[in-house]
């Protein structure tokens, strides 16, 4: 971390539009001065930054390599050439597409490719830490598919995988998708491959959020049983923002075709580069010791709220994720978030299973430790945050409190270098 390079990156955006350069540094601070918990976030690599922000970003390259539809594209080729090699290696499928914008329309680019208009999807329930694309109303999946929701067992909040192939056998859905973006459990993609060959479905692990825990072989790999995987390059992987779409080989043109022409037009490539670098990171130890971290300091920091009277909804968590439900501490998700930040913790409010509160002002709170890890913090560092976050629950109208934990927590951060960053 070097003050030189992040000046010298940023000089000209100062001189030619202050306003841009003014709110970039802030966020810059912001991301340095802040414990960020939300499990979808990470911190890149100067590498991955110096990357996506390349000349790259000047191209036009409609197509695939050997297959585009303009000319001078010898170089991108060979970069997407690359980049699909490096996934296709890194997670063992047959097939790989770098070229979607993000998570929600690469789930898209899946559906229409196996899917015809009016299939049924069946996914985990969004109230109980399914996606929007896995079939939820508000979604456009559930406007051209129609879908059906397994949820979590009542008792316990885990999957219950009898009831999932129940539901499978009664309901003969065309894809089941298995996925999530708040189950703080790991998932058995073996059970959901046999129930979906059993139920004659496509079988799609949407691992955007563990796909780095996968990388780093502290969760199951969904690559025997699934038919397709699909997951955002962000979050756990610590690339750019961005996704993939990795399948068997059968399935190999009909994705290409959904992704272009079929839903998008010429890829950012700057991006994938960015994507590149980061599937290069994460083939090394460093990364997978760093994914063993994740898990370790979500298990310590659960433990600490235990032990301070939280409820965690699974009773705990063996994966980045951690979901709280704090009805027993009579504060509302939202108004704890709200909470947090002003004490630079921060984190997302978040609906809990079977919530009886409303999705913008739900019971629970969503937090994870990707982003603290890769700044290298560990067990102890989870240890207190626990305490700040009591602290900050137990004192939630007491101003002058949150203002002195937010002191606390900026000099705290201060010991824990972010990647990349330069003040």
């Amino acid at each position: 971390m070097t003050i030189e390079v992040g000046e010298q990156y940023l000089a000209e955006t100062e001189r030619v539009d202050p306003e841009i350069y003014r709110l970039i540094k802030e966020e810059e601070r912001y991301q340095i001065e802040t414990v960020r918990l939300i499990p979808s976030e990470n911190y890149t690599s100067r590498a991955v930054m110096e990357a996506t922000g390349s000349v790259l970003a000047n191209k036009y390259s409609e197509g695939y390599p050997g297959k585009r539809y303009y000319e001078g594209q010898r170089n991108i080729d060979q970069l997407e050439t690359l980049v699909q090699e490096r996934a296709k290696a890194l997670f063992g499928m047959a097939h790989a597409n770098v070229q979607p914008y993000s998570g929600s329309p690469a789930n898209l680019a899946v559906y229409t490719a196996l899917l015809s208009p009016g299939d049924k999807i069946m996914g985990l329930s969004l109230p109980h830490g399914g996606h929007l694309t896995h079939g939820w109303t508000a979604s456009a999946t559930s406007r051209f598919w129609t879908s059906v929701r397994y949820e979590v067992d009542p008792k316990t909040h885990l999957i219950d995988y009898d009831a999932v192939r129940a539901m499978a056998l009664a309901e003969r859905p065309r894809i089941i998708v298995a996925g999530a973006t708040a189950y703080p459990r790991q998932f058995d993609f073996a059970k959901f491959g046999a129930i979906a060959k059993e139920a004659g479905a496509y079988f799609l692990a949407d691992v955007s959020h563990i796909s780095g825990l996968i990388v780093a072989g502290v969760h199951p790999d969904p690559a025997p049983d699934a038919d397709v995987v699909m997951t955002t390059t962000h979050k756990t992987l610590r690339g750019p923002r961005g996704a993939m779409i990795l399948c068997r080989e059968e399935h190999a043109e009909a994705i290409d075709k959904a992704v272009f022409p079929g839903l998008q037009g010429g890829p950012h490539e700057n991006t994938i580069a960015g994507i590149g670098v980061a599937l290069k990171e994460a083939a090394t130890d460093d990364f997978r010791a760093y994914g063993r971290r994740v898990v370790a300091n979500a298990r310590a920091l659960a433990g600490e709220l235990l032990e301070r009277g939280f409820d965690l909804v699974t009773g705990g968590t063996d994966n980045h994720l951690i979901l709280i439900d704090l009805t027993s501490k009579g504060v509302i998700g939202k108004r704890a978030a709200k909470a947090l930040d002003r004490a630079n913790i921060v984190g997302n409010y978040n609906t809990v299973p079977f919530d009886p509160r409303k999705p913008f002002s739900p019971s629970g709170l969503r937090i994870g430790t990707p982003s603290v890890t890769t700044r290298g913090m560990k067990e102890d560092a989870m240890r207190e945050i626990g305490r700040w976050m009591d602290e900050v629950v137990t004192n939630i109208k007491d101003e002058a409190a949150l203002d002195r934990i937010a002191a606390e927590v900026r000099d705290f951060c201060r010991g824990y270098p972010a990647p990349g960053m330069a003040v």
